[in-house]
């Protein structure tokens, strides 16, 4: 079996860290991102970057990371017992950008790769990842936009894999004690090594060209919106499902603290503000509630019609 070529993967995403924060250095006008780089004691390190109170992004973090150690954290394993005791390497990229204006949705993007090692036995390795959006207020031509650059993104694979990976995606990005997605979905996949390490490889990169094209239009678009202290409130409120989601489901999150990951860097995707309140519900036929009523549901797309 061939073995994979962990470097290459290194430098494509390092690559792909650089090209995103230029490119959201330039939309945001005036923000600059900050660069920490740190090590792991058990092995590894990585390139942190956030950028903080800018014109358009309030915080935009976006980090890289390679970490390895010769025991796996028990989220690697929670469905690959067969694992358990192997050396590892894991190499990804992962962004969270929470922009200012309520009418620019937040957005999550991460691509990773995972190999485990043993003596006398063939690696085990797999890529992962995916890229969702998180509306605040809803506009169908962006969420048609975003699904229509995520079809695209997935055609490496075949004209069969985006119906596949965006359940996939709405089914793991649902909060369940709310019963409510967090969003509107995009795509999502792991576990992914079928046709070979060079045909995954390219797939993985076809998700992580595909993030700012399928963002950066919704930005311009949104960004001069003119809005007030309601829509402010309403984000904040709404950014608390966002703090919900990672901090009890998201397998991201659990990887990182698991595995002796920098905190700072696995929780730079918080918001910087946020807002909970007990037991609210927005009035009927607002804009608060379209949210709800037409955009935080299964739909397709791209064929216009609930799923």
């Amino acid at each position: 079996m061939p073995v994979p070529d962990i470097q290459a993967v290194k430098k494509y995403l390092l690559s792909l860290q650089d090209r995103i924060c230029a490119a959201l250095e330039k939309e945001d006008g005036t923000g600059k991102f900050s660069e920490d780089l740190w090590e792991r004691a058990e092995g590894g390190g990585g390139r942190s970057r956030v950028m903080t109170e800018g014109a358009v992004f309030e915080q935009a973090g976006i980090g890289f990371s390679h970490v390895f150690g010769d025991k796996m954290p028990p989220s690697a394993t929670a469905h690959r017992p067969e694992l358990a005791g192997r050396d590892f390497q894991a190499l990804g990229v992962s962004l969270v950008f929470h922009p200012r204006n309520p009418y620019i949705p937040t957005t999550h993007c991460n691509v990773r790769f995972f190999i485990a090692q043993k003596e006398g036995a063939d690696p085990a390795w797999w890529f992962g990842g995916g890229f969702d959006l998180t509306p605040y207020y809803g506009f169908e031509e962006d969420a048609v936009q975003w699904h229509r650059t995520a079809r695209v993104a997935c055609t490496p694979l075949g004209d069969d894999v985006y119906a596949r990976y965006k359940k996939w995606c709405d089914d793991y990005f649902f909060l369940k004690h709310r019963n409510e997605p967090r969003g509107i979905g995009g795509l999502f996949y792991d576990d992914l090594n079928e046709g070979g390490f060079e045909r995954c490889f390219n797939f993985m990169q076809s998700v992580g060209n595909h993030f700012l094209p399928a963002y950066l239009p919704i930005v311009g678009r949104r960004k001069d919106i003119a809005y007030g202290e309601r829509e402010r409130d309403f984000q904040l409120y709404r950014r608390g499902r966002y703090v919900e989601f990672n901090l009890v489901y998201d397998r991201g999150t659990l990887f990182g603290l698991q595995s002796g990951g920098r905190t700072e860097s696995i929780l730079m995707s918080l918001p910087p503000l946020v807002k909970w309140r007990y037991n609210w519900h927005p009035a009927p036929g607002t804009e608060e509630a379209r949210l709800y009523d037409i955009f935080l549901k299964p739909r397709d797309w791209l064929g216009g019609k609930p799923s």
